[in-house]
């Protein structure tokens, strides 16, 4: 399926909850999220509903986040019916890791392919800190019990935060050079919370510059639908990632849309604009309906996001948005 900017749509994140077992600084506020009603969140079945239909119009990549996905009760049975459908080629899983350590192998039976794990630091406490309350071993130990578990590639996506993690950018490096782990350092995006922080923002080229590695010619061997530019060392086991939300947006190729927990599509991560579809499911809406619903929503993703110039504020927060 094409938008009106002749991009290939085939790439759905969908949220399966709002909740998290985290409360990261740059994503939720300390207090007053209101969480999304349990009446109000899209059931399992209805999920499933909206793929299939989407398969049909070509969507083939699917994203599952949160909030953090592996909280939700029933995900593995979710997941399990989720690699059946036909015109599934890709699905993967987006998590905080910390579920990792007991849950890896048990994803990859279920028909998960690839995980993305959310780690921005690697030091104890700035970890702490950073999450309010997470255990930072327990995501490494979920780093490894993936990769043990056979799921590729392990990807480790790493928000970049001028003051907080800079000086740990090497140390993600030895990372990637000892272990097939594929470490995607990401700008800072100004959404809810972290909309505040844009003095604390950290440039793709400085990274670089930290990283020695401003010299190096991408490579186009990594798998993955979304659009990060990856590099390979001679030597490493696996690879480095950027991800140039900001600086260089990638909006000319972007290929995908969201659904959010509450069944909302949206077209762009900081536009506002949504069509609802748990409406459309909830009121015994045909497929071929809620195909139009798909179709009108891609049809009008905007042509690049504009977080350079404001930040997208609201009443959502990321976790609500979906990752």
């Amino acid at each position: 399926m094409k938008d009106q900017f002749q991009r290939k749509i085939d790439y759905l994140r969908i949220s399966v909850t709002d909740r998290c077992n985290l409360r990261c600084k740059y994503c939720m506020p300390v207090e007053g999220v209101q969480w999304m009603p349990h009446e109000s969140i899209l059931s399992f079945e209805e999920i499933l509903r909206l793929m299939r239909i989407s398969t049909q119009l070509g969507f083939r990549r699917f994203r599952i986040t949160g909030g953090e996905p592996l909280v939700r009760k029933g995900i593995l049975d979710f997941l399990r019916e989720s690699a059946k459908i036909p015109g599934v080629d890709d699905l993967m899983i987006t998590t905080n890791g910390l579920l990792l350590p007991e849950m890896a192998f048990d994803l990859k039976a279920a028909g998960v392919q690839r995980v993305n794990i959310s780690l921005d630091t690697m030091d104890p406490e700035r970890f702490l800190d950073i999450t309010r309350g997470g255990d930072v071993a327990t995501v490494v130990q979920g780093v490894f019990r993936s990769l043990e578990a056979g799921l590729n590639p392990v990807k480790i996506n790493v928000v970049v935060v001028r003051g907080f993690n800079t000086d740990e950018l090497p140390s993600f490096l030895t990372l990637a050079k000892q272990y097939p782990l594929h470490v995607r350092f990401i700008e800072l995006m100004p959404i809810g919370i972290s909309s505040e922080h844009r003095a604390d923002f950290v440039p793709i080229q400085e990274m670089k510059e930290i990283l020695g590695l401003e010299e190096y010619v991408p490579t186009h061997d990594i798998l993955g639908g979304g659009p990060a530019e990856y590099i390979q060392p001679k030597g490493f086991k696996g690879s480095i990632g950027f991800i140039s939300a900001m600086s260089r947006h990638f909006c000319d190729t972007c290929n995908r849309v969201r659904l959010t927990a509450d069944g909302k599509l949206r077209p762009c991560l900081h536009s506002k604009h949504e069509v609802s579809l748990r409406d459309a499911l909830r009121n015994g809406t045909a497929d071929e309906d809620i195909m139009e619903l798909f179709a009108q929503a891609v049809w009008h993703k905007p042509a690049e996001h504009h977080m350079n110039d404001e930040a997208l504020q609201g009443r959502r927060v990321m976790s609500q948005i979906g990752g």
